[in-house]
């Protein structure tokens, strides 16, 4: 999310810990285990969400479609910093996220 003004250090230990999360929950999800299964070819992309209300605005839109994900809700500052989805063919997720950028430092 752009509009945190974090240190690009601590926008990365949030993708991290979002990430953490999301594959913890979805650890039987078939997906989920193949993309495990094959840790030298895991594949991400990071994305950029300009502010806090985009950022929530996706994760009810992704909600309503069924994709699982992880809004990561840094504490006790009780911030949304970032999402992550579980592991997914891109062409089931791509519409909800190709309005968003690659993240620049």
């Amino acid at each position: 999310r752009s509009a945190l003004s974090w240190p690009l250090g601590a926008v990365i230990a949030q993708s991290c810990h979002a990430t953490a999360a999301v594959i913890h929950l979805n650890s039987e999800d078939a997906d989920t285990v193949a993309y495990l299964n094959d840790l030298d070819n895991m594949h991400k992309v990071v994305l950029e969400a300009k502010d806090e209300s985009a950022l929530v605005k996706l994760s009810e839109k992704l909600k309503e479609n069924e994709i699982k994900h992880k809004l990561w809700i840094e504490q006790p500052e009780n911030i949304p910093t970032c999402i992550a989805l579980k592991p997914y063919v891109k062409d089931t997720v791509h519409k909800y996220v190709k309005h968003l950028k690659l993240l620049k430092e």
